[in-house]
């Protein structure tokens, strides 16, 4: 009776070992059919969650916009460097040998043309549905016009016996700001700096997720003031 009790000891054993390795063996199997009703039951959660609790989309408004675009105040999109020479004379004639002077001058300067993005208010800007922001861009504009004193210099002067004029230098060089100021105009610093500043807010606002950007021309801006010159200038060099 031990015997026979001993042998069916053994048999259990070796069918439960064998049950359980193959348990183990189909457990991968039994996964993989288990696991689509795991990823649809999932998914089904996913969609029920998103309906009860929707995601908000964040988009904004106008005067954030606004706000952002004026806090970069002044843009400065271009620079100018510009040469000229510019000849300033005083009591020429018969008598220049007395009181007559003249002087030659080389001027080096530089003009900075952007635009004021402090100007932009909120009716400046629009947001439509399909995710465009228009823009009324104020017009560029010169914020800088200066002689570059290390590089600005007298290049001859010819002054009779009692003809030096202490401030025909000055006046010399305020005219030469304003032909710097004529010259970059004229090869278009405006333009220049317009299309700069609509690149670079083009981009920026871009940045805050919206697909495109569409900019309205201002009304341009009068152009500078010039002050009245009093001297003649000479060929530009090259």
């Amino acid at each position: 009776m031990t015997s026979r009790s001993g042998c069916a000891t053994a048999v259990i054993v070796v069918l439960l070992i064998a049950l359980i390795a193959l348990v183990v063996w189909l457990a991968p199997d039994i996964r993989a059919r288990l696991n689509p009703l795991g990823e649809a039951r999932e998914t089904l959660e996913r969609e029920v969650g998103e309906l009860l609790h929707p995601t908000p989309t964040i988009r904004p408004s106008p005067a954030t916009i606004v706000r952002e675009v004026q806090s970069l105040s002044r843009l400065e999109t271009v620079v100018y460097t510009v040469e000229k020479v510019i000849t300033a004379e005083s009591g020429q004639g018969a008598l220049a040998f007395l009181f007559g002077d003249k002087l030659l001058l080389v001027a080096h300067g530089q003009v900075i043309a952007g635009v004021d993005l402090g100007k932009v208010q909120e009716k400046d800007v629009t947001v439509t549905a399909d995710d465009r922001v228009v823009l009324t861009l104020p017009p560029a504009e010169v914020f800088v016009v200066r002689l570059d004193n290390e590089k600005t210099f007298v290049y001859d002067r010819e002054t009779g016996v009692f003809g030096l004029k202490p401030d025909l230098e000055t006046a010399a060089r305020q005219a030469a700001e304003q032909e710097i100021l004529r010259a970059a105009l004229a090869d278009g610093i405006l333009e220049t700096a317009d299309r700069n500043a609509r690149s670079f807010l083009e981009g920026f606002i871009k940045g805050f997720g919206f697909q495109e950007v569409v900019f309205v021309r201002a009304t341009p801006a009068p152009p500078p003031p010039t002050m009245p010159v009093t001297v003649v200038p000479l060929t530009p060099t090259p």
